[in-house]
């Protein structure tokens, strides 16, 4: 049995992250789907079908935390390490739970981490998830027509 440790409770609401298993990834790669639909449709970029085989190709349950919110499986973080780099990747929350201080409070939680090197992350252009990551300690290291790459230092 994989024992759940709270992340926090907000307004009576228990939020923990389990260790993902292989058997996750087909209700991953839909969420993932319903997540960037909307940005990657604006940007010209949206395909049904590479959309979920991208999160199937990347997907590595060692690395990755589902985000459970009042006993369901709502969302997912991947922390995979990259040299001394450590890279933040497929954080997903659906809409339905977007707004209540969850993606703050989880990604505080993999900030604070002990970590010696820098962490790394991209997001789409025009995405709100940026504010997010900028509120953190994110800053902007390049981008592109389609990406932003941003960088938060290891504290000295």
């Amino acid at each position: 049995m994989i024992r759940i440790r709270p992340v926090f409770r907000l307004g009576g609401m228990d939020v923990t992250l389990r260790p993902a298993v292989r058997a996750d990834i087909e209700w991953l790669v839909d969420l993932r789907a319903d997540v960037l639909r909307v940005d990657l449709e604006r940007l010209g970029r949206f395909d049904e079908h590479r959309v979920r085989e991208r999160m199937r190709a990347g997907f590595r349950p060692e690395w990755t935390r589902i985000i459970v919110v009042a006993g369901t499986d709502a969302g997912c973080i991947t922390t995979r390490p990259d040299g001394a780099t450590r890279w933040i990747e497929h954080f997903y929350l659906p809409v339905s739970v977007q707004g209540r201080g969850i993606g703050s409070t989880v990604l505080r939680s993999v900030i604070s981490q002990p970590h010696d090197g820098p962490t790394r992350l991209n997001v789409l252009q025009g995405s709100a998830a940026r504010r997010l990551y900028e509120r953190h300690g994110f800053t902007l290291d390049s981008e592109d027509d389609v990406d932003v790459w941003l960088t938060l230092r290891a504290e000295a």
